[in-house]
């Protein structure tokens, strides 16, 4: 039951991986300055290609004019496609930022997690007969009844006798009496 060295993954110790990582994140980087370096340098073959220095000398008045105004007319025509470029990135932006905000919204909109209840045959049939809802719906008629108690509520007479019976000492008295 060996296995072979085919089958069998390798594993490395931590400080040799992070040794590893380190130096190819080292050559990465060494390389994408390289090819910056060579990206600018096929630029600028371009540019020199397609556009060679102007020979500027012996050239009269007559001919450096007509040079200008060819030379504004390339230009007008380069803003103009940078415009274009510019007004189109910006629609493409405005959107992705719309439809961004979209996907947002529709994440935020969490459904919450339903739980299940279990129901057994009878209350399943139930619920389709008219009798179980008379029944479920007269709910008052299962409650105990409860008997409230009464407070003793004293006897409403006319005032004019409570306050004779109190008037003098006799009254104080009384009150003294009750407080206790």
């Amino acid at each position: 039951m060996s296995e072979g060295p085919s089958k069998r993954k390798r594993k490395f110790a931590v400080t040799r991986r992070l040794l590893l990582k380190s130096k190819l994140l080292k050559k990465a980087a060494a390389m994408l300055v390289v090819e910056g370096e060579e990206k600018e340098r096929e630029k600028e073959r371009v540019v020199n290609e397609s556009y060679p220095p102007l020979q500027l000398s012996g050239m009269s008045v007559q001919e450096l004019q007509e040079l200008c105004k060819e030379l504004h007319r390339k230009i007008d025509v380069v803003d103009e496609t940078r415009y274009d470029m510019e007004v189109k990135a910006g629609k493409n932006e405005k959107e992705i930022i719309s439809l961004s905000q979209k996907i947002i919204e529709l994440k935020g909109i969490k459904k919450p997690n339903l739980k299940r209840v279990k129901k057994t045959t009878d209350d399943m049939l139930g619920a389709c007969t008219e009798t179980s809802r008379l029944t479920k719906a007269d709910f008052k008629a299962n409650l105990k009844t409860v008997k409230k108690e009464d407070e003793k509520r004293e006897e409403v007479t006319d005032w004019r006798k409570n306050v004779e019976a109190m008037s003098g000492m006799e009254g104080r008295k009384k009150m003294f009496n009750a407080g206790q």
